[in-house]
């Protein structure tokens, strides 16, 4: 990806989308079918055509690791460039999904929950 896509912002702002799908699916916030299917629509034309995300398999454990390693690096950047607020918030929301991320001399790695 390149930094020119702005790709941290991008990523942090499916994390918000992905909250109102849930709270839309959760029925605490409603939208039209075609709002629904625009929606639609526009999250997969970012995740598949501009990211170049693919679709994993649950007990496809290699693509899991490479789509996570993609979300680490983008963290990592963030952090490095001091943007803080984006690196916890791509922490924070990974681990409101069940993944958590530990930072060591080695690296960050992760760790389902």
């Amino acid at each position: 990806l390149l930094d020119d896509f702005n790709s941290p912002i991008v990523i942090a702002n499916l994390f918000e989308i992905v909250k109102t799908i849930f709270a839309i699916k959760d029925k605490k916030e409603t939208i039209s079918q075609t709002d629904l299917d625009t929606l639609k629509q526009f999250v997969h034309d970012i995740v598949f055509e501009v990211l170049g995300l693919q679709n994993v398999e649950e007990n496809n454990s290699e693509k899991l690791d490479q789509a996570l390693k993609v979300l680490i690096d983008l963290r990592n950047q963030a952090r490095k460039a001091k943007n803080f607020d984006l690196s916890d918030q791509i922490r924070d929301q990974l681990l409101e999904q069940g993944i958590e991320l530990k930072d060591s001399r080695d690296g960050t790695s992760y760790q389902l929950l």
